[in-house]
Formats: C-alpha cells, sequence, structure tokens
C-alpha cells in the first residue's frame, strides 16, 4: 500500500511539473481566437488590431477565427470544448451575456464554463434615424412614435444582440411601440435604413462612422453617458431619458481550467496593448475606448451584465429564432 501510494504521489508532482514546464513555455504553437461575428465588423478590426498586437508579444501567431452563427453560441461552444491550455480562446461581447436568458436551453453555462481573461474595449452605440425622418432629437423621435403607435420600425443586426436589446430598453422606458424588424449584421440593416425600408436603429458607431459622415443616416444620440471625440456635440440619451445605458464591450475568455499562469501571461500582454499610445489611437479611430480589465473584475463585470440583459430579455419577451 505505501509502495502505490509512493508511486500515486511521484506521478503526481511529474503531472504538476508538466503542467508548470507546459505554462512556462506557453504558447508552444500558433493560438486560436475566435469570434462569433462575421469578418469586416467592428468585433472583427478590433480582433485583429489586437491579434497582432499579441502575436508579436508571444511570439506566436495568434489567428482571428471568424465563426458566425446561433447568436454567437457556435464560437462559444467550439471554445467551451476546446482544451483549456491557452491556445484557444474566445472573444466576448454583450451577446454572451444576453444568450444566458434569451436561450430556453444551451448545452453549456457561459459563466462557468469560462475563465475570463481580460476586458478589451467598449463599443459606443448611437441612435440613429433614416434622414427623411422628421425628427432631429431624441425629444421629437419619441413624440412622432407616440403620435405614430407602430408605424415606425427599428432595425437590429440581430434578435437579441445589443442593438435589439438597446430598442427594447428604449421601448420600455419611453412607451413608444415601434415594430422590431432583425437583420443578419449591421450592414444590410444600415443598408434598408439608407434606403428607408426601416425608420430607427440602434448601431455600433464603429459600423455606422462612414454613413453618419457622409449624411446618409442622422444620429440623435448616444446611448453611453460618455460623448465621443468622433462625433462631439451629439448628446448623451440620458439626457432626455435619465438612466439610460447601453454599450458593446468586448473582452477574452478562455476555457475553464486554464492555468492560472497562462491567463495572467494572456491578461498582461493584453494590459499592455491597451496602454500602447498607437494601439489605442487605432481602437479609438474605428469607434471604440479601451476597456482594460483584469480577469477577476472583468468576471464580475460580465455577470452584472448577464443579470442586466436578462431583465430586459424578459420584460420584451425576445425569443431566440
Amino acid at each position: 500500500m505505501n509502495f502505490l501510494r509512493l508511486v500515486a504521489g511521484l506521478a503526481g508532482l511529474l503531472l504538476a511539473g508538466l503542467g508548470s514546464a507546459s505554462a512556462a513555455d506557453y504558447p508552444v504553437r500558433p493560438v486560436r481566437w475566435i469570434v462569433g461575428y462575421p469578418a469586416g465588423g467592428a468585433a472583427d478590426i478590433v480582433a485583429r488590431i489586437m491579434g497582432q498586437w499579441l502575436s508579436e508579444r508571444l511570439g506566436q501567431s495568434v489567428i482571428v477565427e471568424n465563426k458566425s452563427g446561433a447568436g454567437t453560441n457556435i464560437a462559444t461552444q467550439a471554445v467551451i470544448a476546446a482544451p483549456p491550455d491557452g491556445h484557444t480562446l474566445l472573444w466576448v461581447s454583450p451577446a454572451n451575456a444576453i444568450n444566458a436568458t434569451l436561450y430556453d436551453a444551451l448545452p453549456f453555462n457561459f459563466l462557468r464554463d469560462t475563465m475570463p481573461v481580460a476586458g478589451l474595449v467598449r463599443f459606443l452605440l448611437v441612435l440613429e434615424v433614416n434622414p427623411k425622418l422628421p425628427v432631429s432629437t431624441v425629444a421629437e423621435l419619441i413624440a412622432y412614435a407616440k403620435a405614430n403607435p407602430g408605424r415606425l420600425s427599428m432595425a437590429s443586426f440581430g434578435v437579441g444582440t445589443t442593438s435589439h436589446l438597446a430598442g427594447e430598453l428604449f421601448k420600455t422606458m419611453t412607451g413608444v411601440s415601434m415594430v422590431h424588424v432583425p437583420y443578419r449584421g449591421s450592414a444590410p440593416a444600415v443598408t434598408d435604413l439608407i434606403a428607408g425600408q426601416t425608420h430607427v436603429m440602434f448601431d455600433n458607431l464603429t459600423s455606422s462612422l462612414a454613413q453618419i459622415r457622409s449624411g446618409a443616416v442622422r444620429v440623435l444620440a448616444m446611448t453611453t453617458q460618455e460623448q465621443s471625440n468622433i462625433l462631439p456635440g451629439i448628446p448623451a440619451l440620458a439626457e432626455t431619458l435619465p438612466g439610460f445605458e447601453a454599450s458593446g464591450w468586448s473582452g477574452i475568455v478562455a476555457p475553464r481550467g486554464t492555468p492560472p499562469e497562462i491567463v495572467a501571461r494572456l491578461h498582461r500582454e493584453v494590459a499592455a496593448g491597451l496602454a500602447n499610445p498607437n494601439i489605442r489611437a487605432r481602437l479609438v479611430e474605428v469607434g471604440s475606448t479601451v476597456m482594460p480589465m483584469a480577469p477577476a473584475e472583468f468576471g464580475a463585470f460580465m455577470a452584472a451584465e448577464t443579470e442586466k440583459w436578462g431583465k430586459v430579455v424578459k420584460s420584451s419577451g425576445a425569443k431566440a429564432e
């Protein structure tokens, strides 16, 4: 019996040593960073900026892999099922917090099955309208919508997205009635907004910036408390609706069980990137603001977002398609 215990103990020490060596040598091959959104969107742009930085810092390629579908659940499940060795990471966003309530049953529990690594950026949202709509302020939009109940259509880049639920929160807080029209992504939604097929939309500033600057859409407000240097003078929606706040955000998580040493290394390199003036400038150029958070802080933030948006999902009656 003593011999068996000795063998077991030696085996445990050997495995621990291998684990430490693995963490010390990390990464030993290219890192896959899975993004649950199509190429070319705000998430993809920021991921590629940060992916290039991480590649240089880690000494291995960080490959951004777009795996869209099922409201980011396909990407999430792929990462959760991956070996917890730091070589497969997940881009996370409000969709991950929203899906916990939006879907009746998921094959995973996002908060339980992942390990927070770092916060990345916050995406400012804008409330925009077709320029032909006879409104120039949030107050005028509310008045017009109340005078024309159910006649305005509200585009979004998908059921259960931040775009959709920001609109639902707006409808709840104002009592207006607008018909939700979901699209598969921001680009087609903005295209139809410009064409007058829809009237109102909450969109990422990053995705609509070119159309805003050209005058193809009219911005009424920012949906965050802070204003953007890119669009100075645009008021916060909370100035008309006190307490209103909705924004996109992003971060990185790894599969549950990833060694703490690897999580710490990843966080350290992400934090260095977000503090780098050149990287920060590139992120600001695409309409985002840095949101540096340590793993524990980011974990608490995601839990709070899950609770917040869960309430909006329930009150709106939104269901996954």
